[in-house]
């Protein structure tokens, strides 16, 4: 949703706006500022959390809970009842889910164990995503919200091909949204890499990066079998060139369905009127100055 001047953005009586970027940008944190000031917050990743990834974390911890003897008598009696307690502020539940592959010592899941995690995460993201217009609709109606915000995941941009018009996540959020990214600095990647390797997290890779980097690291460790690779140093590996990656994927969806504003613009929001004004700007940039994008196969 591209608007002509930003008196028509400001015109639109209901707002829906899907902000996008890098993991720790500051997409949740102004989505909770606008849920302050009235807005409807949709956490992408709470509802992949739980409406439909939530069976497949709990039976994860029942197979846990199976394996101490106390727990299972008390769980094959009905004697006690397992659930996921995730929350827009605690996704552990669905990190912890989709774990990390290698040594099963260390923590880690066999390969094609978390490959399967991998594209059932992929479901789940694209339909939570697709799931945007119900929830503008529900938002007004059930609960009266007149302005909606969808938080998205950092991971969006492995799920949608912005080359194809017919993207059937891009075409949902173009038709119902203004997408919104929030651009992160050459300085911001790096804290963001450094955080990672003190405390490596699960996280969702685009299948063929996630193949190529796994063999591409066994390769440069010399390692042949996939049950010897630490968890947590390819977590950390990977992590750092999925930054890269990333970054010209977000650039590309920005510059075909949506508009820009930096990190430092973002963090200086502190209320609704803020936000609106760093939209005008948005707008204005984008109207005054075109961004050039490769033909699709470049």
């Amino acid at each position: 949703m591209l608007f002509s001047s930003s008196d028509d953005f400001r015109d639109w009586d209901r707002k829906a706006v899907t902000v996008f970027g890098m993991s720790g940008v500051g997409k949740t944190t102004v989505a909770s500022i606008l849920q302050h000031e009235g807005w409807f917050h949709y956490s992408v990743d709470y509802r992949i959390g739980t409406r439909y990834m939530g069976e497949h974390i709990v039976d994860n911890f029942k197979r846990e809970a199976m394996k101490n003897p106390f727990l299972r008598d008390l769980l094959i009696s009905d004697s006690i009842y397992i659930c996921s307690n995730i929350t827009f502020d605690n996704l552990e539940p669905l990190s912890t889910y989709l774990g990390k592959p290698g040594n099963p010592e260390k923590g880690g899941l066999p390969f094609a164990e978390y490959c399967r995690r991998q594209e059932q995460h992929r479901s789940a993201e694209i339909a939570a995503l697709t799931d945007v217009p119900e929830f503008i609709a529900k938002a007004n109606d059930i609960y009266g919200y007149r302005h909606f915000v969808c938080d998205s995941g950092g991971s969006l941009c492995e799920i949608v091909n912005p080359h194809d018009p017919g993207d059937p996540v891009l075409s949902v959020l173009a038709e119902t949204t203004l997408i919104l990214y929030l651009r992160g600095t050459a300085e911001h990647a790096a804290e963001l890499v450094e955080r990672f390797k003190a405390d490596p997290k699960p996280i969702y890779y685009q299948p063929q990066f996630l193949a190529e980097s796994w063999a591409a690291f066994k390769r440069q460790a010399a390692i042949l079998d996939d049950a010897a690779v630490d968890p947590d140093a390819f977590a950390v590996w990977a992590f750092e060139r999925l930054v890269h990656h990333r970054i010209p994927l977000y650039e590309e969806i920005a510059a075909r369905y949506g508009y820009v504003v930096d990190a430092d613009e973002i963090e200086a929001v502190r209320d609704e009127r803020d936000f609106l004004d760093l939209i005008d700007l948005a707008i204005a940039r984008r109207g005054s100055a075109p961004v050039a994008v490769a033909a699709a196969g470049d």
